[in-house]
């Protein structure tokens, strides 16, 4: 064990760092088994939900899961696991962060800047190396301890955060990769895909979300966007396709009120086809399917 960052299997390594925060940061994700991070090609997509919901899911299924929030100014994933307005602090033994574990979900680690905020309306106005610094600490500063996963929910676009992730987490399991059925929205897509392989980070699939609208009164499914283009996305760019995630009013009233549909409302459809996906997920990870 190196005195200066816990607990570590890297003693060596660790040793030649000059960085306490390097040191802290390899030990941190040395204790991490498996780290994704879901990226959206553009905003609108409902990315956060698919985020929180596949953390929520892998935690009920006994798994242990933290949950960055990456997303420094637009951060939401507080809002939607029942932490808004909670606050971090930081355990003087250990002197690292302890992160918010919702009362439902004590599988579930979550750390966002949106706890350290006065109040929700405070915007972040910060540029390119704050944003990496405050990542980076995150990462490092962060008691997240042993966990079975990281998921850790990006911004949109190719942007800062995204560079910071790729950079600070090494290896990255893969993205996840969420759209919708938009042309649009799928062109943005490709983009996304395209950066992977730029950073050389496997992609483990694509998810189309708000893929048709379940009425509340008949419950059938009525396709307000194009049905199947994130299927055929996946199938020209040679990626998997982890499914489809219709929008259910349900799955608004669960975000709001701050809890997962998967928690919330677990014989929904959407949450139904959310835990196929996490299935798929873990499949290919632990099964150590090549992609």
């Amino acid at each position: 064990m190196d005195e200066k960052c816990g607990t570590c299997s890297h003693k060596s390594t660790c040793s030649a760092m000059k960085d306490p925060m390097d040191q802290k940061l390899l030990c941190n994700l040395s204790n991490i088994k498996h780290k994704i991070a879901i990226l959206s090609g553009k905003g609108g997509v409902g990315k956060t939900t698919v985020a929180t919901n596949l953390a929520a899911a892998l935690a009920e299924k006994g798994y242990k899961v933290g949950l960055l929030d990456a997303d420094i100014h637009g951060p939401n994933v507080a809002k939607m696991l029942g932490g808004e307005g909670s606050k971090l602090h930081v355990n003087p033994e250990t002197e690292l962060i302890e992160p918010y574990v919702p009362d439902e979900i004590p599988n579930l680690k979550i750390v966002s800047i949106s706890f350290l905020l006065p109040d929700s309306d405070q915007p972040v106005v910060w540029r390119g190396p704050l944003k990496h610094q405050a990542i980076k600490q995150f990462l490092a500063e962060v008691n997240w301890g042993d966990l079975d996963y990281l998921i850790v929910d990006l911004p949109p676009g190719t942007g800062d955060e995204v560079l910071s992730i790729t950079n600070l987490i090494k290896p990255l399991d893969g993205f996840v990769i969420v759209s919708t059925p938009q042309e649009v929205a799928l062109l943005d897509t490709r983009k996304s895909i395209n950066f992977a392989k730029m950073v050389k980070v496997p992609v483990l699939g694509l998810i189309e979300n708000m893929s048709g609208l379940i009425c509340p009164h008949c419950g059938k499914l009525i396709e307000i966007f194009k049905s199947g283009s994130g299927e055929k996305t996946a199938q020209e760019l040679g990626i998997d396709f982890l499914g489809k995630i219709p929008m259910e009013p349900k799955v608004v009233e669960a975000g709001d009120s701050g809890k997962p549909v998967v928690i919330a409302e677990p014989d929904s459809s959407s949450a139904k086809a959310i835990k196929e996906i996490v299935e798929k997920i873990i499949s290919k990870i632990e099964k150590g399917k090549e992609w």
